[in-house]
């Protein structure tokens, strides 16, 4: 009898612990996004809500903590309890460059990055109306008067930075780098004619219509939204790059809940209608797992460092 109570109480024990263990999440998780309301990483995280209440039953509760570039959130990251409930989006190439380039109160290893899943391509646009239809248009003129040639982006040391300094490396095309606090505030400065080109998103492409015309796309293959418009490695010239979004956890967040979340973020990022709204509205799919993120991540910071060397911006 005693050895049938000593079975039963650990058959007891064993069921409460893996019930728990597949109970997670059981109450809704605080999903930070480290910017204002309306941006990109905003989109996709409203995108991503309700596929992660069909899979898990719970809402994901957005909040937003902008400032100093996502760094005032980033900061703070790993003072939040590390239970799996609260994550928070981030930003390449802001978290491995603002430490590069100053001390914003984190450092990029602080964060523990549990998947990327998509991207915005850098992607070269023109007006409608432009006079250049080709990117090889532009280069030549680029190369004929160096500077002369206008570029819009969003602030400096940013994706779109790097691409203008890319660009220039790769072909000698050099364009004055036009800075300006946001994508909201390139696209008129574009339509506008204050600068000849734009270098955006094909999030920005998508949005605009008509207005634009995309030139060539940072990806390694043609984006389903835009088969016309050619890749830059399509042109013989290899850049591959944007503005990349994940989600991190605080560093006291157990191994096994990290895993958790990066496998049904993964199964989000799988689902066949999600792919279609973030391409439909301009996005690029992205899979890196928990498991990869430190190959990838050397990976990126290799080459933000060179580009940031060339920039003589490096602290």
């Amino acid at each position: 009898m005693l050895k049938k109570l000593g079975l039963f109480a650990a058959m007891i024990a064993f069921t409460a612990v893996t019930g728990a263990a597949m109970a997670f999440p059981d109450k809704p998780i605080n999903y930070i996004i480290p910017f204002n309301a309306g941006g990109e990483s905003d989109i996709s995280a409203r995108l991503q809500q309700p596929y992660f209440k069909k899979l898990t039953g719970q809402d994901l509760i957005i909040q937003y903590q902008a400032g100093a570039g996502g760094a005032q959130a980033w900061s703070v990251l790993n003072d939040q309890p590390g239970d799996g409930y609260t994550m928070m989006g981030t930003n390449l190439p802001h978290i491995i460059m603002q430490p590069m380039l100053q001390d914003p109160g984190y450092k990029t290893e602080d964060l523990v990055n549990i998947y990327m899943f998509h991207f915005t391509p850098d992607a070269l646009i023109v007006r409608a109306d432009s006079e250049y239809e080709t990117l090889q248009q532009v280069i030549d003129a680029a190369k004929a008067a160096p500077g002369a040639l206008t570029v819009g982006g969003t602030a400096t040391n940013t994706a779109n930075h790097l691409a203008n300094q890319r660009l220039a490396d790769l072909t000698g095309a050099e364009m004055t780098y036009i800075p300006y606090t946001g994508t909201g505030a390139t696209i008129p400065a574009l339509l506008g004619g204050e600068v000849e080109l734009l270098w955006g998103y094909t999030t920005v492409a998508a949005g605009q219509g008509d207005k634009v015309r995309m030139l060539a796309v940072a990806q390694d293959k043609r984006h389903p939204l835009f088969p016309d418009v050619p890749t830059f490695k399509e042109l013989g010239i290899d850049m591959v790059g944007g503005a990349y979004r994940g989600i991190a956890v605080p560093s006291s967040t157990p191994e096994e809940v990290r895993k958790e979340l990066s496998g049904i973020i993964g199964k989000i990022n799988a689902d066949p209608d999600f792919i279609a709204q973030m391409e439909q509205a301009g996005f690029a799919m992205l899979d890196i797992p928990y498991e990869e993120m430190d190959a990838f991540m050397a990976e990126r910071k290799k080459l933000y460092e060179e580009i940031a060397r060339q920039l003589g911006s490096l602290k």
